[in-house]
């Protein structure tokens, strides 16, 4: 768009045009001519933010309850009693977190590849870069399958206590089912939110929870079912979100474009695809890891049980935070891919801006809400008064931790969107395993803060990729950035052709 043409755009803005009705082409022009048109800034800034919300709304819906429903099953396994409690915790991190980290990091591949492919209006190559996930997802659950059979003896070997090592194979043979479940869904979800189709997900989340919580209170408190119980009915929670999700994208018409069938062609271009794929779980793992590690050394401390069942209540509330950033991370991610993809690093750059100004308020008013309700919550999961005690001990440096994920998420989201994750891996590696976990052992073993002192290594590394992450963001060339995923979308999209800027 030229100079003239510009012009126009300038005028309507100026008097009576509305911010829904902008396009990323007029955004794109204005704020490479930011010094004449920084009077509206304001009205950008707003149309930037019904974007986002627009996308993170829904998308932070589908990840609070996506995790609301293991979050339900250990609050009904903490009533079971303290053992069954630090068991499912134990299992949850150990276990189920391992894949989790392997199954998110692995999906958020298919953020960048197809956030990047819509974005370039190649909607054919979104169905096929969805089946290859799908089977690279299911490839790596068939190894891990053996880790939730055995995780009672992977328990004791990291140090756990034979009681509690018991109670958590028990919980994790139970989700097997849920392994596989996911290793489906997660693809499909990552498939529909590149398109900006987030609000079928979150009528499906919803309502799979609502249902997931009367089937878990049946099962454990009517049917006395207990542990196993808890764990089979969040694995067929998770088996019906995945077929709900698969049926809609076979018959809705929203994915008629995206999703053209079944086909081998998706096994073309697999192993560029592969090798982003692999750093992206390294990178996800890397970070998801670390959170949990820190709960599994916990179990290591002298009284474990009070230890293990304070740092993990802690640890929830974290990833209840942590849920909703990542919503809001996964709507930073789609709207920088789709922008890059489209050629319009200035939007991308202006979107990057205004999600971290909008996380970092919410997490400010988050941490206060934590800090002053810190006794209540902790009473959701326990009526133990030792555990109640330890856990408002641990809230201010909670509170510090979701201030924190007001920021990190939203970046490592902003990576993904533009396909960073290699770089970001280093960093996770660098700041979590060899800085922050050796300061979290020594404070926590070698000190008398014990469970804070873990948690202090912990915040300690979160900052540190934190800043990083702020300065690798800073000194972004986006231009760059636009014509690196042209090159992507070549190489690992099975788009053999593809213009900087596509054609409306």
């Amino acid at each position: 768009m030229g100079s003239a043409e510009y012009q126009p755009l300038l005028l309507g803005l100026d008097s009576h045009s509305r911010i829904p009705d902008l396009s990323s082409v007029a955004v794109e022009e204005f704020l490479e001519h930011r010094p004449v048109a920084f009077r509206w800034w304001p009205r950008l800034v707003g149309w930037e933010s019904r974007l986002l919300w627009l996308l993170s709304g829904s998308s932070i819906v589908v990840s609070l309850f996506n995790y609301m429903l293991s979050f339900v099953t250990l609050m009904f396994t903490g009533h079971l009693g303290s053992l069954e409690l630090a068991g499912a915790s134990i299992a949850s991190v150990g276990i189920q977190g391992l894949a989790y980290g392997i199954m998110l990091g692995m999906a958020s591949a298919v953020q960048t590849v197809c956030g990047q492919a819509y974005g370039a209006k190649k909607y054919s190559s979104l169905g096929l870069i969805c089946q290859r996930a799908i089977i690279l997802h299911l490839g790596a659950a068939i190894p891990l399958t053996a880790l939730y059979w055995f995780s009672g003896a992977a328990l004791k070997a990291i140090g756990q206590s034979e009681s509690i090592a018991e109670q958590g194979q028990i919980f994790a043979r139970g989700l097997i089912p849920q392994l596989y479940a996911f290793a489906i869904s997660c693809p499909m979800q990552r498939f529909l939110q590149a398109q900006n189709i987030v609000n079928p997900l979150a009528y499906m989340s919803v309502g799979v929870f609502l249902v997931h919580t009367l089937l878990t209170w049946v099962v454990v408190y009517v049917l006395d079912y207990g542990l196993i119980g808890a764990a089979l009915t969040l694995s067929l929670s998770w088996c019906v979100l995945a077929i709900l999700t698969g049926l809609y994208i076979v018959v809705s018409p929203s994915c008629k474009e995206t999703w053209t069938g079944l086909s081998i062609r998706c096994l073309v271009g697999i192993w560029p695809y592969f090798k982003l794929t692999v750093a992206s779980a390294v990178m996800l793992c890397l970070e998801i890891w670390y959170f949990q590690g820190l709960v599994l050394i916990s179990g290591l401390l002298s009284n474990p049980t009070i230890a293990l069942d304070s740092i993990s209540i802690c640890m929830n509330y974290l990833n209840w935070d942590m849920q909703f950033m990542l919503g809001l991370s996964a709507a930073a991610s789609v709207r920088v891919s789709n922008e890059l993809g489209a050629g319009h690093p200035r939007v991308a750059k202006f979107s990057v801006v205004v999600v971290n100004g909008t996380s970092i308020f919410i997490s400010t008013v988050f941490s206060a809400i934590v800090y002053i309700f810190r006794v209540g919550l902790s009473k959701l999961f326990t009526s133990d008064t030792e555990v109640i005690e330890a856990v408002s001990n641990l809230t201010p440096l909670l509170a510090i931790s979701v201030f924190l994920n007001g920021i990190q998420p939203i970046l490592s989201g902003v990576a993904i969107g533009s396909g960073w994750q290699a770089v970001v891996a280093y960093v996770n590696l660098a700041t979590y395993y060899i800085i922050g976990l050796p300061i979290g052992c020594v404070l926590g073993f070698k000190t008398s803060l014990g469970a804070a002192g873990i948690w202090w290594g912990m915040i300690i590394g979160v900052l540190l990729q934190t800043v990083t992450l702020i300065i690798l963001t800073a000194r972004t060339n986006w231009d760059a950035e636009v014509e690196k995923a042209a090159d992507r979308l070549k190489n690992s999209a099975n788009v053999e052709t593809l213009d900087l800027v596509p054609s409306a």
